[in-house]
């Protein structure tokens, strides 16, 4: 059994693309043997949240919005760990996108795989920033007004040393891309076309299946910001999986001298701490 196995199954929808997912998550875990107690796993509020219960590792369900900046905070507290964000597209780009981009210039060593669904599929299919323009739903009964907004474009002109999109359907794919995010040190971000079967019938398997072709040495050097940016900008008939960008640089944690003498958790700050107060008090 998978050590990441939480024991209980999920109750996504039947169908839904989080199940591969979460699928490629632990095969991605379990290939590189991380144990659970060296892996630390934030979670969005969403569909993609509920994800808090079906997986085995140091679990923390954030605020809508505020997943990203959690994984910051615990990554300082103890960069020894593997620090993952699970969010929706709503969540993450939405509610959260600003602190989505001060994590990519930072470069945070964080991974974040984002559930792209193009709808906030919990509240019951509303459009998210991914939809596409036109796309009616409940909140946009006539058609959504606003154009999708490109998330690989965005994490690569705000500073992301790894970005690779992934669709749900290619699971085998998909595990290895969150594998090189993960050994990745730097910020990487992982966009996941997924599926909704519940509240997208317009962006699904098979729209993708027409759509998607896979990245390689041939087609593509992850390693050029031009080239990668001309990938980011196919949206629409064409629409590439695959490592998009990856360049190595150092790290918001290699830059602070307090962590090189070890982890900031385990730090005994009893002297400092009253030395302080006395200062204060």
């Amino acid at each position: 059994m998978n050590n990441n196995f939480s024991g209980y199954f999920p109750t996504w929808c039947p169908g839904c693309g989080n199940f591969g997912i979460w699928g490629a998550l632990k095969n991605a875990c379990q290939n590189q043997k991380i144990p659970p107690v060296n892996l630390a796993v934030v979670y969005g509020v969403g569909c993609s949240g509920n994800m808090n219960d079906f997986f085995t590792a140091n679990n923390f369900h954030s605020l809508h919005g505020r997943s990203v900046p959690t994984a910051v905070g615990i990554k300082i507290a103890n960069h020894k760990l593997s620090v993952v964000v699970i969010a929706g597209d709503g969540d993450c780009y939405g509610e959260g996108g600003n602190h989505l981009i001060h994590a990519a210039r930072g470069n945070h060593d964080i991974t974040v795989i984002v559930h792209d669904n193009r709808v906030y599929g919990l509240t019951t299919g509303q459009v998210a920033p991914t939809a596409l323009k036109g796309f009616k739903s409940k909140s946009t009964p006539a058609g959504i007004i606003e154009v999708p907004l490109n998330p690989i474009a965005l994490a690569l002109t705000q500073g992301a040393t790894y970005i690779a999109q992934g669709f749900a359907g290619e699971v085998s794919h998909l595990t290895g891309l969150i594998e090189a995010a993960i050994r990745h040190e730097g910020f990487s971000l992982v966009n996941i076309f997924q599926p909704c079967v519940t509240f997208n019938p317009l962006t699904t398997y098979d729209w993708y299946r027409q759509r998607v072709y896979k990245l390689d040495g041939e087609n593509h050097d992850p390693g050029n910001f031009q080239k990668a940016m001309e990938k980011a900008l196919e949206t629409e008939e064409k629409l590439p999986i695959g490592i998009v960008y990856q360049v190595e640089k150092p790290t918001y944690t290699d830059n602070l001298p307090q962590l090189q003498k070890g982890v900031l958790a385990e730090a005994d700050l009893t002297a400092d701490l009253e030395k302080y107060i006395e200062e204060f008090v």
